[in-house]
């Protein structure tokens, strides 16, 4: 079986060099190039063809968001971003996701070189998915004509009266913070809340749901331990914590807490999931997105027996299509949609169950 070819890009002669150590230590790839800037790199990766890139997001030269904003218009190639655990490294990576990099690993700002070591595991796991990911070519934009302004996107229409009374549970993975953003933009104010766990490491969550809070109609923020659950909402699961959802008198509440990791992953879809069946049950709307593994996939037929309904997405449209897999051999979609369809068919079903027109106003 042929081994995985990897491209090392870092501007640190040290961090090169553990990541080639790192990757040729594995009996399914090897290291077959390391460059210091992006310049080098291009060279590198067309003599070389490699199946998968790990780029640093700050380099000289050229910065790794535009090497990865070309790369993907002229070369698709599976990445892996190599960031730093700050508050600009979260900002920076969310928006190399967004341009089409498979997934990160967050390095710390100190101590680099022992965490690299510890995260040895973490790594070879992201290029191995990475390299099995459908990557797609990012276009290119329309120039606008100077003078003028980017028009702005289309507003969110309003859909009548939807069925409060509901909660929407997503839980997505690797291509997961695109593939939820792509749902959440197209909610209406009114919807019902929206609890998410997707997999991030802590530092990136708070970044995320503040970038998601500017491009949504729906509020979006980090949950919080005992907040209420409210409609036109959107709650994200804190990097490092569990997040579930208990009832309090008439109230929803979020629990956010520490402990042991579920199916290796804090927050775990899993735990998310299994409270939505447990506590809310039929007014449960389980949505299952692009994902590594099978993190949530019993927890979401749990929630399909308890009378929720399941919205999964299909293999066409995922970066890695794993927990929908999962989740479908389990018996817990009610459907199988392409991305695009999700939010459309969520909000007809939650039009269709409110009792109120279907008419829109």
């Amino acid at each position: 079986m042929a081994k995985i070819r990897v491209v090392v890009v870092d501007d640190s002669a040290l961090v090169r060099s553990i990541l080639t150590e790192i990757i040729n230590k594995q009996p399914d790839m090897e290291c077959v190039g390391a460059a210091s800037d992006p310049l080098i790199a291009r060279e590198m990766i067309r003599n070389t063809n490699p199946d998968v890139i790990t780029l640093d997001v700050e380099m000289p030269k050229m910065d790794g968001i535009d090497f990865l904003s070309r790369l993907m218009r002229l070369r698709p190639t599976p990445v892996v971003m190599v960031s730093t655990l700050t508050e600009r490294g979260a900002e920076v990576t969310l928006r190399a996701l967004e341009l089409g990099a498979i997934d990160f690993v967050a390095k710390p700002k100190i101590g680099v070189a022992d965490g690299i070591r510890q995260l040895a595991d973490d790594i070879t796991d992201k290029v191995r998915i990475a390299a099995k990911a459908h990557v797609r070519r990012t276009p290119s934009a329309a120039p606008t004509p100077a003078g003028t302004a980017a028009p702005a996107p289309a507003p969110v229409t309003a859909v009548g009266r939807l069925s409060t009374e509901k909660i929407i549970f997503i839980g997505a993975s690797t291509g997961g913070t695109e593939a939820t953003k792509d749902v959440l933009v197209n909610l209406p104010a009114d919807c019902p809340a929206v609890c998410v766990t997707q997999h991030m490491p802590p530092g990136f969550t708070a970044s995320y749901a503040s970038r998601l809070n500017s491009l949504c109609k729906i509020r979006v923020s980090e949950a919080r331990d005992g907040e209420r659950i409210l409609p036109g909402h959107c709650y994200i699961a804190p990097g490092g914590k569990h997040f579930s959802v208990e009832r309090s008198g008439a109230n929803y509440i979020a629990r956010v807490q520490d402990g042991d990791p579920v199916n290796r992953h804090k927050p775990s879809v899993e735990v998310l999931f299994n409270s939505a069946a447990r506590v809310v049950g039929r007014n449960a709307l389980g949505i299952m997105l692009t994902g590594m593994g099978g993190d949530g996939a019993k927890a979401m037929r749990t929630m399909k027996d308890a009378g929720a309904y399941n919205l999964v997405q299909d293999e066409a449209t995922c970066v890695v299509f794993g927990m929908p897999r999962e989740a479908i051999a389990a018996g817990a979609a009610d459907e199988v949609l392409p991305l695009p369809q999700i939010a459309p068919r969520l909000i007809e079903y939650l039009r269709s169950t409110s009792g109120m027109s279907m008419n829109r106003v």
